[in-house]
Formats: C-alpha cells, sequence, structure tokens
C-alpha cells in the first residue's frame, strides 16, 4: 500500500510539474478593477430598447452573426460587417440584402470618406478603402515606430474601429499589438487573451491619405474599440474595454503614453 501511495504521490508531483512548466501565450500584469457601480444612476433599468425590430442577417440556408458595426450611408442603405468577413447592404428594414464586399479578412468598424469609398478597420489586413464599385485596397498595415533609436515598421495587428475626419485623416484602433487575431484563432479569442493579460498594448493611430503616412496618436490601452470624434473634431473619444472607460485625446497628441498619469492640462482624460 505504501508503494501506491508514494507512486500516486510521484505522479501528482510529476503533473504538478508538468501544469507549471505548461507554456501560457498571455504574460499577465496587475490590475485591480473597481466596484462595480450596480444598477442605479445611468446604469438604472429602463425600458426605452423594448420596441426593437429585430432584423435577421442573411437567409435560412446562410444566416449571417457577429454584426460589429452599422451605419446608414447617404446612399441610403444600411451597412454592417459579420463574422463571415462579408460586409452587407441591405434597405433600412433589413429588406434586399446583399454582398457588398468581402475582404478575405475580417472588417470590424468602418466608416465612409468625402468620396464614398467605405474606409474598412480589418482585424486581419489593417486599414482599407473599398470603393463603390467594390475595389479594395490596403490603406496601411504598419506604423513606424522607435526600437533603440533605430525606426522600424510595426505590424497592424488588430485594426478595430475607424473615424473619417472632414479634413480626410483618418483615426483608428489597433485594439492588441500582442494578439494578433490571425493567429490567435480569431477576434474574439484574441481579444480575451489580451484583456486578460492587461498589458495594456491597445493604440489610436491616424492615417493621413494626403501623405500616406500612419502615425500613432496614443498607446497603453487595455484593449482599444470603439472610435469617435467629438463635433468640433478636435478630439476622439475611444472604448478602452479591458477596463471598460472612455477616453477624450486631442487629435493632435502624438505618441501620447496612457498608462502614465495623466493630470491637469493633459492632451487625454477619462470620461
Amino acid at each position: 500500500m505504501k508503494h501506491l501511495f508514494r507512486l500516486l504521490g510521484a505522479l501528482v508531483a510529476l503533473l504538478v510539474l508538468y501544469l507549471v512548466a505548461w507554456p501560457v501565450p498571455v504574460e499577465p500584469v496587475m490590475w485591480e478593477a473597481k466596484p462595480a457601480p450596480g444598477y442605479s444612476g445611468p446604469h438604472a433599468a429602463n425600458n426605452k430598447l423594448a420596441n426593437l425590430k429585430l432584423i435577421a442577417l442573411g437567409s435560412t440556408a446562410n444566416p449571417e452573426e457577429g454584426p460589429e458595426h452599422i451605419v446608414l450611408a447617404k446612399d441610403g442603405k444600411l451597412y454592417t460587417t459579420v463574422a463571415s468577413g462579408n460586409i452587407l447592404r441591405m434597405a433600412p428594414d433589413g429588406s434586399g440584402q446583399e454582398v457588398f464586399a468581402n475582404t478575405g479578412g475580417r472588417v470590424l468598424g468602418f466608416d465612409f470618406d468625402a468620396a464614398g469609398n467605405l474606409i474598412a478597420a480589418d482585424a486581419v489586413k489593417g486599414l482599407l478603402s473599398i470603393s463603390p464599385d467594390k475595389k479594395v485596397t490596403v490603406l496601411t498595415d504598419k506604423v513606424m515606430i522607435s526600437a533603440g533609436g533605430t525606426p522600424v515598421a510595426d505590424p497592424i495587428r488588430y485594426a478595430d474601429a475607424v473615424v473619417v475626419a472632414t479634413n480626410g485623416k483618418i483615426y483608428f484602433s489597433d485594439a492588441s499589438t500582442r494578439f494578433a487575431p490571425n493567429a490567435w484563432g480569431g477576434t474574439f479569442e484574441a481579444s480575451v487573451l489580451d484583456i486578460l493579460e492587461q498589458s495594456s498594448t491597445g493604440r489610436v493611430l491616424e492615417y493621413d491619405p494626403a501623405t500616406r503616412a500612419t502615425r500613432i496618436v496614443a498607446h497603453g490601452l487595455s484593449f482599444a474599440n470603439g472610435v469617435a470624434l467629438s463635433k468640433d473634431e478636435q478630439n476622439l473619444f475611444v472604448t478602452e474595454t479591458g477596463k471598460y472607460r472612455v477616453w477624450k485625446i486631442a487629435v493632435a497628441a502624438s505618441n501620447l503614453n496612457l498608462n502614465q498619469p495623466v493630470t491637469g492640462a493633459s492632451q487625454a482624460s477619462v470620461l
């Protein structure tokens, strides 16, 4: 019996050692979440969405799922992006659905520029422009950073949301520079890994079509997600999903590190 217990003990020890040495993709960073506010104040229950009309996407034979973003465009059509990679176009009531384009990646957020091109944040391929005749062009898939004082091209790994300013400049989020969807099984899987790790490698980028240059507006976000412009277009509102908060960031900011404390007249603040 003693030999049996010794054998079992040895097996348990080996199992523990095996699990301790098991490789995992995340390198967790400590973060202490604030207490949940509960269902009160602006979070109080209400019935404002009680009369929603649901629009089924796709067909019975080929249903679509995962609509990430919607835009009612100037052509009067409703556009949305889905998990299959399709960009769907339809009447506002959901009728007449058709596939407008498929980039071969996964478009998440999108907007339209003044020329009517659909500007897409593709989580696999980067920032794209899709013309009205459905021609797909890569605007940018990398940004220059400094590595030991040497400029290097850093891939845009997880383009997420995008907004086009009236001056033509394009602002978009790169949700994670650690976990690219095409390397980790998809957008959902990569987002979970990034938020679990809390290394806050997300960033906000600007692309200028006039110069074709891409620059970093701000970095240090825990899964940088939705992006919107203020009415005067001097500030961006950026959703930091991993820490459930919204930032106000000046469009004029340059390589701003949001992991550092923001004070006073800083170019960024948490709303």
